[in-house]
């Protein structure tokens, strides 16, 4: 079986800001990436990076708050040189790039690619089932907030199945400034758990 991830750039929309959320010092805080919003209809693959100086802020709070994890020194200088050799300011190419590091740091072979990589048709539905047949899929996972829209009768008639992301269940791992915080970035585990860090992608 092989895995395949598609950023579906050409199709979401953004809000003002794109964020993730740490694990720090004075507790879960999201840390963000501001964005230039020119419409509510504004794609991914349209939105740039409103401020210049984001990456420089981005890291110093993720340096300063990780510094005494036990994993920190491990995975410093590749998360400093993403940081500081980020020239783009598209959102789309920022969003690759950290999750093509994230990869390559846990070991993870899925092939990426770009839904500007296809040629997309219409209607909500019909684009996500073509997108994942020419992708060469039988299986799409999406998440929870997705059931709103999503026809699961059509995806099973052009031979789909459909699985829906869970978020709960996962295994507590040591984690700086008690009490554990579930749902926050990858990167908090990374520098708690290094090496270990995928046998906490298991449900119990």
């Amino acid at each position: 079986m092989s895995l395949y991830f598609t950023m579906k750039c050409s199709t979401q929309k953004t809000t003002g800001g794109i964020a993730t959320k740490s694990k720090l010092l004075q507790g879960p805080q999201w840390i963000t990436i501001p964005v230039r919003q020119l419409n509510l209809a504004q794609k991914i693959s349209e939105t740039h990076v409103s401020q210049d100086n984001w990456a420089e802020k981005h890291w110093k709070t993720i340096s300063l708050n990780y510094c005494k994890a036990p994993f920190f020194n491990d995975y410093k200088t590749r998360f400093e040189t993403f940081y500081s050799g980020i020239k783009t300011s598209s959102l789309s190419e920022i969003n690759r790039s950290a999750i093509e590091l994230i990869n390559s740091i846990l070991g993870i072979k899925t092939k990426l690619s770009n839904s500007l990589d296809y040629q997309m048709i219409e209607g909500k539905n019909e684009r996500l089932i073509d997108l994942v047949l020419k992708a060469g899929g039988n299986y799409y996972l999406s998440g929870p907030s997705a059931k709103e829209y999503i026809r699961e009768d059509l995806f099973r008639e052009a031979g789909i199945e459909v699985g829906w992301m869970e978020y709960g269940g996962y295994p507590e791992y040591p984690q700086s400034f008690p009490p554990f915080t579930h749902a926050v970035s990858v990167i908090d585990l990374i520098f708690q758990t290094g090496p270990s860090a995928l046998n906490y992608f298991e449900r119990k």
